[in-house]
């Protein structure tokens, strides 16, 4: 954002986490692990996971009215719908346009962006822009996740991971310079898409009976690469963003990684030489929420008091893709 334009700022925060909690010891009676395990590599102690009736869609809903409470807004303010996911209700529609149906919102445009677990960062650059431009008043951006619908409960290396949230905020334009959405970097490099990815279901390899049985329709990850190429891509947007608008690390008041793994999140840590204090870490109660890891935590932080007007937060994620993504902002 330069000095002449118009801030953006997220005028609400809304979450949505499912009852249902699913500890490391409840696994352990499922397959081959322990809590000790799960904890030494990952940091997860338990996850939600989504009830009966509860699909991407309906998570999202109700993290979107949480947020609309929260800015004193109704659905009748909202003006373009963005949902990030990679477990959409279907293939199509979109879960955007379901998350509108839900709401009850007439006829505004509603799409989504696939990014995966960066996949909020890249919706508040997409609608961050329209707001700004001035092509729509206020943008509802919802990252919801159904991660138990792709898993493969019967592979301890990644059902372990993984919980099921939505988290959802408002943008509009603010009146104060200088605050809200200060700057974001986004990444991506399509040539890594077998790290991490869902091989069947789309266009390449429809379903079949074979797929399935081959199951060919649950998430497959590289974990040792992934978790390198995090650390970097993660760390290099933290660094690119506080250089070019002159903020030090010490000037962060807090900041947001995706929840992917705590080693992750200590190696950035380390990167910024920043303590460990200075990070939202909730991946011990909800695992990896993909999309929805940076909205929920991003909700707590400020619940908690984490930090208050005028603070600088910074907002960092990595995902299959590859993408990766980052965000400045001076809380509003």
């Amino acid at each position: 954002m330069n000095e002449t334009e118009a801030p953006v700022i997220l005028s609400g925060l809304g979450i949505c986490l499912p009852e249902k909690v699913v500890s490391n010891d409840d696994l352990a009676q499922q397959i081959d692990t322990s809590d000790e395990w799960i904890r030494s590599r990952t940091g997860i102690g338990e996850r939600r996971l989504a009830g009966e009736g509860q699909e991407t869609s309906t998570m999202g809903a109700e993290a979107a009215r949480n947020a609309l409470k929260d800015a004193g807004l109704t659905v009748d303010d909202i003006d373009v719908i963005i949902c990030t996911t990679m477990t959409p209700d279907m293939v199509f529609p979109s879960a955007a346009c379901l998350i509108q149906a839900e709401l009850g919102i007439p006829r505004v445009p509603a799409f989504d962006v696939t990014a995966a677990c960066s996949g909020f960062l890249y919706g508040l650059e997409v609608g961050g822009s329209l707001v700004r431009t001035g092509a729509y008043k206020r943008a509802l951006i919802v990252g919801s996740e159904k991660m138990s619908s792709v898993i493969d409960w019967e592979d301890r290396s990644t059902c372990v991971l993984f919980g099921d949230g939505a988290g959802a905020c408002i943008l509009e334009k603010g009146t104060e310079s200088g605050v809200g959405i200060i700057d974001v970097v986004l990444g991506a490099d399509g040539s890594r898409d077998d790290l991490l990815y869902m091989a069947a279901g789309g266009s390449r390899m429809p379903a079949t009976g074979e797929t399935v049985a081959n199951r060919d329709h649950f998430l497959k990850m590289n974990g040792k690469e992934v978790f390198k190429l995090a650390v970097k891509e993660m760390g290099g947007v933290a660094t690119e963003l506080l250089e070019r608008n002159g903020v030090t690390p010490d000037q962060l008041k807090c900041v947001i990684p995706h929840q992917a793994n705590v080693r992750i999140i200590d190696s950035l840590a380390a990167r910024l030489e920043l303590p460990r204090e200075r990070f939202l870490i909730n991946i011990d109660r909800f695992g990896n929420t993909s999309a929805a890891s940076v909205p929920l935590a991003l909700e707590e932080a400020r619940r908690l008091g984490r930090f208050e007007s005028g603070d600088y937060i910074l907002l960092a994620a990595f995902g299959a893709g590859l993408t990766w993504g980052g965000a400045l902002l001076k809380w509003q």
